[in-house]
């Protein structure tokens, strides 16, 4: 072999395996969460910042829980089927409120979040009547574990969460996802048929986990190929599972329920044709609405007006 074949081999094979590398620790980056991790934008970032981000990954906050609450109810811990504790708040209506409770609604965060990001959803929701039940997923917040599977093991958190509160005696259960907290529960209909809520609220769920790499992508200004597949591919061998099976758009397949469906089109993470694949394969009674000028954020707090018309016009419908 001639000396300048050599070359561009060895330049070729330096560059997939540092193409590698920078994934892998992407992959981990992106799945793990540290304490005591100033939030920064990657817009914001020196050009030394930068750099750093995209060669080492950007460490992922565990958001602080901020108790700012200000509807009666008490710190609960329960335990997913994996051992992972997880904390939660329940927002219950007083035995001598006038109020007679609609029912329950268990409510689920996004990614790198915690139960204290939908408290203005969950106060909205006390009003309006229900008994709320707030968990942080593992990895986040207060609970234990400090691994997020974007989906996938936290199935078992979402179980968790509806079996506490079906054991306590309670018939009319309703849920609320936002992102990862939406994907979520349509694994977790699709992977245990008894778990039949009344209805379900989807804020911004990703298609498939193929989606939510490139999203991801996208948001750093990177290419999405070839960087997904190896992405995906790491993420697989680092957190035990095979990422590329975690498909939300083929999970909602399996929900029975009316399903209202939300999402804002200035969302630079979650695209129309993953919202519209996933509406498409809704198979039960179903909502869309668009919220304009509205990104990957909380719909509550973007278009409080519209959103909570729109809420609970959908919960009381009969």
């Amino acid at each position: 072999m001639k000396p300048v074949f050599k070359k561009i081999l060895w330049v070729l094979g330096t560059l997939f395996i540092l193409l590698n590398v920078i994934c892998a620790v992407q992959a981990y980056r992106f799945t793990h969460y540290y304490d005591n991790i100033p939030e920064i934008h990657f817009s914001q970032m020196s050009f030394f910042q930068k750099a750093n981000t995209l060669i080492l990954g950007e460490k992922v906050r565990k958001e602080k829980v901020v108790d700012s609450l200000s509807v009666p109810h008490t710190t609960e811990t329960i335990l997913t089927e994996d051992g992972i504790r997880l904390a939660c708040w329940n927002l219950k209506h007083p035995e001598n409120d006038s109020v007679k409770p609609k029912g329950t609604l268990l409510m689920f965060h996004g990614h790198g979040s915690c139960r204290s990001g939908i408290i203005p959803d969950a106060t909205f929701f006390y009003h309006e009547g229900w008994n709320v039940f707030m968990i942080d997923f593992r990895a986040h917040g207060e609970s234990s574990g400090n691994t997020c599977t974007i989906g996938y093991f936290e199935a078992w958190d979402v179980k968790a969460a509806y079996d506490f509160v079906k054991a306590s005696g309670e018939t009319h259960i309703a849920m609320f996802g936002v992102s990862l907290g939406a994907a979520t529960i349509t694994k977790t209909i699709h992977d245990y048929p008894y778990i039949q809520p009344s209805k379900i609220i989807l804020e911004s769920p990703f298609g498939t986990m193929k989606d939510a790499a490139e999203g991801r992508i996208r948001s750093m200004k990177l290419p999405v190929e070839p960087l997904t597949a190896i992405l995906l591919f790491w993420g697989s061998v680092e957190n035990g599972y095979w990422a590329i099976s975690n498909k939300p758009e083929e999970y909602i397949k399996s929900v029975k329920c009316p399903v209202l469906l939300q999402w804002g089109e200035d969302d630079d993470k979650v695209t129309k044709k993953e919202i519209d694949d996933i509406y498409q394969n809704i198979h039960s009674q179903k909502e869309l609405v668009i919220y304009k000028n509205c990104g990957h954020e909380s719909i509550c707090r973007n278009n409080f007006s519209k959103w909570s018309a729109t809420v609970s016009a959908f919960l009381n419908t009969k």
